[in-house]
């Protein structure tokens, strides 16, 4: 069999930040990352929604179809098809549940390539050779963090990820100084930032900090960081953080809904008077900070005055952007038991007010857009050059396109963001 791979992804960015790894230790094996016709096709699924795991199973009839690649699943839909004996007759070859996606390449070889040549665990990556979207702008995604102990009501990630398990940070530090001169942004992902170091006696901001003082990378940001991880400390931490212009100022905090009955159904553990504070407070700090949010609309008993409240919430809170997602009913969480006594919204009043809710982000990204325009910021340079422009992302995330005749990919300078065009921020080298 050709050492030729290629990988799919579904779901979450600590799904993302798996995929990377995972093709970096193919490629330390003598594997070539090969999309047209690879011998082994690695799919990392999601189950998060019933369309996840669709779109997961409609992936794999397509592969087997239209080529010979031995196909692996390995992720939330994988591990839970293998618990459950679900759709056991879909065409794969090899199904790797979470408990053993560490050792997702030892597999590989020894069922499908019959070799025992396995990985030694605590060798780090040499070179960055990837198609990631991610890799190719000079930024790496690091999984911190696996599990979650929170068992929200409608979430099946707990029973499929397991109990939370942190790396220590000096691992990390030791990943991140091996890139040192090859990235220009890590990227910090986890399941649950609130359950980082729980189980080590460490903390998010002991991390960033560590990394801060004793690795170079330019820029550190979180994928995403949950509601619970923005106490009063790491308030304090940020609001005293110090080389502030190397940490980027997005926090993506998933809030789910702005009723504080859905909530407490959702069992989340506050309230949306606590978030509204949280999140004041870090405008407070950094007016520039770009706050974005998980919405899931037409959960168990949403009324229209439930989503009315959560659209008020959302338009007068300081979330500039949101993700919003039909709820869908997942097997033996606590929704799927409440389920027999409390009704499930239509697919039509779901519809509706996804829509209504994807049309306010529109509206209060545009909004935050405009507010950038007149400031300067130290951006990293991204992509290609096309038509003459080249994308740059500000100290915020936020993407702003720059003309230039030369490639600045991975390359820092001070723009000064002018103006804005068809929505799309434009600046110039300051």
């Amino acid at each position: 069999m050709n050492k030729t791979f290629h990988i799919y992804s579904f779901g979450c960015r600590v799904n993302e930040a798996e995929k990377v790894q995972m093709e970096l230790s193919l490629q330390q094996h003598g594997f070539i990352n090969d999309k047209k016709n690879p011998s082994i096709a690695l799919i990392n699924t999601c189950a998060v929604t019933e369309k996840a795991e669709r779109e997961a199973r409609q992936l794999i009839y397509k592969l087997k179809k239209n080529s010979q690649s031995k196909i692996i699943i390995t992720g939330c839909s994988a591990t839970y098809w293998l618990k459950t004996n679900k759709y056991q007759n879909l065409p794969f070859d090899l199904c790797i549940e979470n408990t053993n996606k560490e050792y997702t390449i030892d597999l590989i070889l020894k069922k499908l390539f019959q070799t025992n040549t396995f990985l030694n665990k605590n060798k780090t990556n040499q070179q960055i050779v990837s198609p990631d979207k991610f890799i190719n702008s000079g930024r790496l995604m690091i999984k911190i963090q696996e599990g979650c102990h929170r068992f929200c009501s409608y979430c099946i990630v707990p029973y499929l990820r397991g109990k939370p398990k942190s790396f220590l940070i000096h691992y990390l530090k030791s990943i991140i100084q091996n890139y040192e001169g090859k990235i220009s942004e890590i990227i910090l992902t986890a399941i649950n930032t609130e359950a980082f170091g729980k189980d080590t006696g460490e903390s998010l901001s002991d991390l960033i900090q560590a990394i801060i003082e004793k690795t170079d990378v330019p820029r550190i940001s979180f994928g995403s960081i949950h509601p619970w991880s923005i106490t009063s400390e790491f308030l304090k931490w940020y609001s005293d953080l110090k080389q502030k212009e190397r940490f980027v100022h997005f926090f993506h905090i998933p809030l789910q809904s702005g009723s504080n009955k859905i909530l407490a159904l959702m069992k989340r553990g506050y309230t949306t008077e606590e978030f509204l504070w949280k999140i004041n407070e870090i405008k407070k700090i950094n007016p520039f900070a770009f706050i974005a949010t998980d919405v899931i609309v037409g959960f168990l008993d949403e009324s229209d005055t439930d989503f009315e409240q959560t659209y008020s919430f959302l338009e007068n809170s300081p979330i500039s952007k949101f993700h919003v997602f039909r709820y869908s009913k997942r097997d033996n969480t606590a929704a799927y038991y409440m389920a027999k006594r409390l009704k499930e919204p239509t697919y039509d009043a779901k519809k509706k007010r996804s829509k209504a809710l994807i049309k306010l982000s529109n509206l209060k990204y545009q909004q935050f857009l405009q507010n950038n325009i007149g400031r300067t910021s130290k951006a990293l340079f991204i992509g290609k050059i096309t038509d003459g422009f080249q994308e740059a992302l500000l100290d915020n995330q936020i993407p702003v396109f720059v003309k230039t005749s030369k490639n600045l990919n991975g390359f820092f300078k001070n723009i000064y963001v002018s103006s804005m065009l068809n929505n799309t921020l434009i600046g110039k080298l300051s």
